[in-house]
């Protein structure tokens, strides 16, 4: 099967054999994997001699089940995620606790961004937040879009923040939320809508080095309000301000529960129901329940498609472009 990886700052297509169902797996025809391009062309860029895979959420076909798999069988259509086991290829043999189900009446071009997915909703939850209670998003990247949609149907109000004015007109036309260029029209609103008091949380869906937003974020948060680092933001925060508020900072990684814990991935043993709610197998399974309801609306995210003997130019393209793209879907 063929497969992309980077290799010496490059990608490329290798070969390799198709992988074994092993007991708890699921081998998965892959029909389209999305590419996150921040993590991407970072990795990318550190490669060096061995092959680094890339690429971590999917959707296809099942081919096969291995032993002790019951959820599952020959020709449904499923969306997965996790490297290493989700990756861009042809082929996949993911443990079960990484699978979930795709209703027919959902797009797998869509359904492949459930691993996107699950980090958005997992950083949600990582908020603790309540009905009615105000977000603000900064960074309209893949992430932050899809933090505001999801935070917009839980309930929240939901505000949002982002340079590029183009993207962020975009976004409040397609989603109703207000989305702000400029920081004062910001402050000015936050105030308008919450009494003076400031926003129950922050989502920093941004990366670099700057102290700028971690320290804008303790700010526009009200007092023990959150400041949550979702995209690759060095978590650097002034003491006075954030002592003063007694701001919780919280940083989320990846999906959910499960995620790098051998037990839950490697070997396929999930978390008991009732002590551990939401995985990030079962963050998953929820973002396509909001697709399948139609809570939410990717289509725009899914327009880029690329196909394997297209790769390198794609990659190449989202070198130069930056974060100006927010994902480029590939077709197997």
């Amino acid at each position: 099967m063929k497969y992309i990886g980077a290799r010496n700052g490059k990608v490329a297509i290798f070969e390799s054999e198709v992988p074994q169902a092993k007991p708890g797996y699921v081998l998965i025809k892959t029909s389209y994997s999305a590419i996150s391009p921040g993590t991407e062309i970072t990795m990318m860029g550190n490669s060096k001699g061995d092959i680094v895979t890339l690429g971590y959420s999917a959707a296809g076909i099942v081919e096969e089940i291995g032993e002790n798999v019951t959820n599952f069988k020959k020709g449904d259509r499923v969306a997965c995620y996790g490297a290493p086991y989700v990756q861009h290829a042809e082929y996949l043999a993911v443990p079960k606790t990484l699978v979930c189900s795709v209703p027919d009446h959902v797009d797998l071009k869509e359904a492949c961004l459930a691993g996107i997915g699950a980090i958005s909703i997992h950083a949600l939850r990582k908020a603790d937040l309540q009905f009615g209670e105000t977000s603000l998003v900064v960074g309209l990247g893949i992430f932050g879009q899809l933090i505001g949609q999801i935070a917009e149907n839980a309930g929240h109000q939901v505000i949002a923040l982002n340079r590029s004015k183009p993207r962020a007109d975009v976004f409040q036309a397609t989603t109703g939320i207000d989305t702000f260029t400029d920081e004062t029209a910001l402050e000015a609103h936050i105030k308008a809508v919450t009494n003076m008091q400031g926003v129950d949380a922050v989502f920093l869906c941004t990366g670099g080095d700057s102290s700028y937003l971690t320290n804008k974020s303790l700010e526009w948060c009200r007092d023990k309000g959150k400041s949550v680092i979702v995209g690759d933001l060095q978590p650097n925060y002034e003491r006075t301000t954030m002592f003063a508020k007694e701001i919780d900072i919280l940083i989320s990684r990846a999906g959910g529960p499960g995620r790098y814990d051998p037990s839950y991935e490697r070997d396929a043993v999930d978390y008991p129901y009732g002590q551990v709610r939401w995985t990030e197998g079962r963050n998953t399974a929820e973002f396509i329940r909001l697709l399948a309801n139609k809570r939410i609306d990717v289509s725009g995210y899914v327009t880029n498609i690329t196909d394997l003997d297209t790769i390198d130019s794609t990659y190449h393209d989202l070198q130069q472009s930056g974060i100006s793209v927010l994902t480029h879907i590939i077709r197997y």
